[in-house]
């Protein structure tokens, strides 16, 4: 059993949480919680590394012994250290550190999601988690938008990363990967989303909280739509509002 905080296994636990940095240098990020954990065995991601502490589920047990049994490096901890790695109020005694590999953008893109300038992590696990509700085949992340293997993405997406492609790029990339599509900015002051014709191959962008889009999101973008809106409300917070157009997009193709 792990019970001191300088084991060289909690010490990168911490490094990975605290910073994007850390994960991008070691190619791994963590997850927390039973779910989360059998949703990365279950879609076969490559585990680095499992931690659990004896609160554990007999849910979690189970796991447990199955990630073991594939030769999984498992360890338990004291209840006082899986406390302190968690990220969460009421930890589920269990957390792993995964590699970071992206899965592979399709080669004929008709649906894909930019996130940009996105900050919030909850507002960019949330847009994620509808990206795959909603059948998006990529999603690109601009420079400007938060990590989205920071630990607060990975809970709000809730398992998404195990089953779409997200791919940190520049925008020259972006601008590669949307050619031929055509590309909605997501706009206060576009065209009403009911009224646009979204059944074309689609890059759709949502914009910051608070800034919005970025210039370069503006030269790129090849028309503005908007959600209508009753009452004094100008705007929904961007995992809102990339919600409802997303499923705009699906409701409109099916």
């Amino acid at each position: 059993m792990i019970t001191s905080s300088q084991n060289p296994k909690i010490k990168l636990v911490r490094a990975l949480l605290g910073r994007a940095r850390e994960r991008r240098e070691a190619n791994a990020f963590v997850v927390e919680g039973v779910r989360l954990v059998e949703e990365a065995s279950n879609t076969y991601w490559r585990f680095q590394l499992v931690l659990y502490d004896e609160s554990i589920s007999e849910r979690g047990k189970s796991l447990v012994e199955r990630l073991r049994s594939n030769q999984v490096d498992v360890e338990e901890v004291s209840p006082d250290l899986m406390k302190s790695l968690s990220e969460t109020e009421t930890p589920q005694g269990i957390l792993a550190v995964l590699k970071l590999s992206h899965l592979p953008i399709p080669e004929s893109l008709n649906f894909v999601l930019i996130p940009d300038q996105i900050r919030d992590p909850g507002n960019l696990g949330t847009l994620l988690r509808t990206a795959a509700a909603t059948g998006v085949q990529a999603v690109l992340i601009p420079p400007e938008t938060t990590d989205a293997f920071a630990p607060k993405v990975i809970r709000s997406g809730m398992g998404a990363h195990f089953r779409l492609p997200i791919h940190s790029v520049t925008w020259d990339h972006i601008q590669a990967f949307t050619k031929g599509l055509q590309v909605a900015l997501a706009d206060m002051d576009g065209q009403s989303c009911w009224e646009t014709d979204l059944r074309q191959p689609l890059a759709l962008i949502i914009g910051g909280e608070a800034e919005g889009a970025s210039a370069q999101a503006g030269e790129l973008a090849t028309r503005k739509i908007s959600i209508p809106m009753s009452g004094d409300i100008e705007s929904l917070n961007a995992g809102v509002a990339g919600a409802v157009l997303m499923f705009e997009v699906v409701r409109q193709r099916t």
